[in-house]
């Protein structure tokens, strides 16, 4: 009797086992490599990558062909419509960004997504041709090799050509994604063609093949920027704008230019933390979470308790606070960049912090300006053998921006007018609000939460690391550096783990399925917090470096389909 007891017993622990294991699956090891390491949300891009490494191109030189050849076989977030922002660490130890930030157009206004009774009209910034700003991918990217870079373009953008013009084979993903948001093609005849099979669905298997975006990019490669923001892909994509109600003209396009700007820097338990500044929230964001966070002492068995959630969850929200009054496009806000990633502000936030949660209502933005010296996304990390490397976060906004393929064109419209502030304190499709730092105004860039992102461990690369989510991407990106840095994790692991998101309003925290136990969840309901929707959490992409060993390590999340290859 007692033997079949404790078989029965045996038994119960397996299928225990068994369960969990499927629920939440060991960590696979990360992708190892020797010389180069590029991950991506796309196999294919990836790929694209590495070849340039192994042809002896730097990780410019790949990032550009990676960017490239997501507008091909990414079409969901990778573009030449959009734009984006890239951090880069040079062999020499610089450090520098590229700002390629979509801007709003000349006849942009204020008030322009308001309806006649003042109210905020989100079909106008979300949707269609009055949703798209003027884009900055391709200038960007140019810009980026042309400076940094050491292959031609001609080399860097033919594997993109050849993908448009030969097709890939669709997997099962892509095509349902295209399936998922066929009633939105159908509104507009060019991508209603370009996301069907003449017509019917695409099925995994196909191959899809994009002549009109082929011979863009032919364009771009026989013209540079001219071939994009003159001539007759310019004309091509006014004309559209123009028949639909929109506001971007030629001038807007052969004004636009990226922008190289000093990246936000910090520092966490001595690791150099090299980010994006403004436009971009991410960089700003994720220093002062660091600097807030780095006055605990986490335990590696505290991670995941309901008290660790609550230390993250708290200084999420007198972040977020912050963001939402003081952050914009510094070349026409000021943004108090120095008082809100110094040290002595953080520890002001620090003490602030309660062992319950403090209600969304009773915090608001901090006062850091006396410390002042004067999802949908995509992101690709790159490492290359010199010891160069590159965090891109790319965007269109929402899953295919504003679903407007130009004709005759073949590349999609963002729609990122929406991630302006249309009237303050009105949430956006995030949730985010925002105020007088990030209003409309013609040829500003709109705010992001883009935050790729460099961490450096004695003056070289440690981890390369960004993420897509909209709202939530500083708070992916934050935890994946908290899990290698205070938890020893691998990237792997520090990827794979479960998050969670609080971005002050709504007050609430987003969580993962199966990444909270019941009894944690019901330790933070008695410390006064609300659990939003279950949702999953970002898609990051990163890679590690051993600096001891020179072994690069690389993993693409598992939420995603995308691929870490290395050489």
């Amino acid at each position: 009797m007692l033997r079949l007891i404790s078989f029965r017993i045996f038994l119960i622990i397996i299928f225990v086992n068994l369960n969990i294991a499927s629920v939440l699956p060991a960590s696979k090891k990360p992708v190892h490599a020797k010389n180069g390491m590029v991950v991506s949300a796309s196999k294919i891009a990836s790929q694209v990558g590495v070849d340039i490494l192994k042809q002896g191109g730097n990780a410019v030189d790949a990032a550009v062909a990676v960017g490239f050849a997501l507008a091909v076989t990414y079409p969901y977030a990778g573009n030449i419509g959009g734009g984006g922002f890239m951090v880069i660490h040079l062999r020499n130890g610089e450090n520098t960004t590229i700002d390629y930030r979509e801007k709003a157009p000349l006849k942009a206004f204020r008030d322009m997504f308001l309806d006649k009774h003042g109210n905020f009209d989100p079909s106008l910034s979300q949707q269609g041709a009055t949703s798209a700003g003027v884009p900055g991918s391709v200038a960007g990217m140019l810009y980026t090799l042309n400076k940094y870079g050491t292959m031609k373009l001609s080399q860097v953008i033919q594997p993109a050509i050849d993908l448009a013009k030969n097709g890939f084979t669709l997997d099962y993903n892509t095509a349902e994604s295209f399936k998922e948001y066929l009633k939105d093609f159908e509104k507009y005849p060019a991508s209603y063609k370009k996301f069907t099979d003449n017509g019917k669905p695409y099925k995994a298997g196909d191959i899809f093949k994009q002549p009109n975006l082929a011979k863009t990019l032919e364009l771009i490669k026989e013209k540079g920027r001219d071939g994009f923001y003159k001539g007759r892909i310019a004309e091509l994509l006014v004309k559209e704008i123009k028949s639909l109600g929109g506001y971007i003209s030629t001038g807007d396009l052969e004004k636009y230019q990226p922008v190289e700007r000093k990246p936000v820097t910090g520092s966490y338990r001595g690791y150099e933390i090299v980010s994006m500044p403004p436009p971009s929230s991410g960089g700003i964001a994720l220093v002062e979470l660091l600097n807030i966070l780095e006055n605990y002492h986490f335990k590696n068995d505290e991670w995941g308790s309901s008290m660790y959630i609550h230390k993250l969850a708290e200084a999420m929200k007198y972040v977020y606070a912050d963001r939402t009054i003081y952050l914009g496009d510094p070349d026409f806000y000021p943004v108090p960049e120095k008082g809100l990633i110094s040290k002595e502000y953080a520890k002001t936030i620090f003490e602030k912090i309660k062992d319950y949660a403090v209600p969304a209502r009773d915090i608001s933005a901090g006062k850091p300006v006396k410390y002042q010296e004067s999802s949908e996304t995509t992101h690709y990390s790159i490492y290359d053998k010199y010891g160069n490397a590159v965090s891109t976060t790319t965007t269109l906004n929402s899953a295919y921006g504003s679903k407007i393929v130009v004709p005759g064109a073949g590349f999609l419209l963002n729609n990122e007018m929406d991630d302006f502030s249309a009237k303050p304190g009105v949430p956006n499709q995030f949730g985010l609000r925002g105020s007088e730092a990030n209003s409309i105004a013609p040829q500003k860039r709109m705010l992001s939460s883009m935050t790729p992102t460099i961490v450096l461990k004695d003056g070289r690369p440690y981890i390369i690391i960004g993420s897509p989510g909209g709202s939530t991407i500083i708070t992916v990106v934050l935890q994946v550096i908290l899990n290698c840095i205070d938890f020893n994790m691998n990237i792997r692991q520090a990827i794979d783990a479960p998050r969670i998101h609080d971005q002050w309003l709504p007050d609430e925290i987003y969580t993962e399925k199966f990444g909270v136990p019941l009894d944690v969840k019901e330790n933070l309901e008695k410390m006064g917090y609300k659990f939003g929707e279950t949702r999953s959490l970002g898609l990051a992409e990163g890679i590690m470096i051993d600096n001891k060993s020179g072994e690069i390590f690389g993993a693409s999340d598992p939420r995603g389909s995308g691929a870490a290859i290395g050489y």
